[in-house]
């Protein structure tokens, strides 16, 4: 029994990390996608969300929500790209920190899971299914 445990686990840990990269790029990035797709939508509503129950200290609502309405649709262009995707996470960071600091503190699990997704891409990079991988590979000689 012990070793049929453990040929599992050494079968799990050969699963490829490139594969949970790009799940991880999709999702968060669909998140803040939407988010993006919201606000220009209504640019009204947007800035009345921002004036009125975001409350975002030192900037006048207007410019609160321009940053994050061009945050939320371009960095997730370049996430689900893999272009400059570590320089995109850094972004949707700052926003997750601000939303899970100042706006919605009890949704932390979600904005955990967001940070992790982030920091993960940020600390390991895109994985093998991007451009930033394929760069690397032909301008830097990389083979990672």
């Amino acid at each position: 029994m012990i070793t049929r445990i453990a040929a599992l686990l050494a079968l799990l840990e050969r699963f490829p990390l490139f594969i949970i990269q790009f799940m991880l790029r999709l999702s968060v990035g669909v998140v803040f996608w939407k988010s993006g797709q919201v606000k220009a939508a209504s640019w009204s509503s947007t800035v009345a969300l921002f004036r009125d129950e975001y409350h975002v200290p030192l900037l006048p609502p207007e410019i609160a929500a321009r940053m994050a309405e061009t945050v939320e649709l371009t960095c997730p262009i370049l996430l689900w790209l893999g272009i400059a995707s570590r320089l995109a996470t850094l972004p949707m960071l700052g926003m997750t920190a601000v939303i899970q600091l100042l706006v919605y503190p009890n949704a932390w699990p979600q904005h955990l899971f967001w940070a992790s997704a982030l920091l993960l891409i940020l600390t390991k990079g895109p994985g093998a299914i991007s451009v930033d991988y394929w760069l690397a590979r032909v301008f830097l000689k990389t083979g990672r």
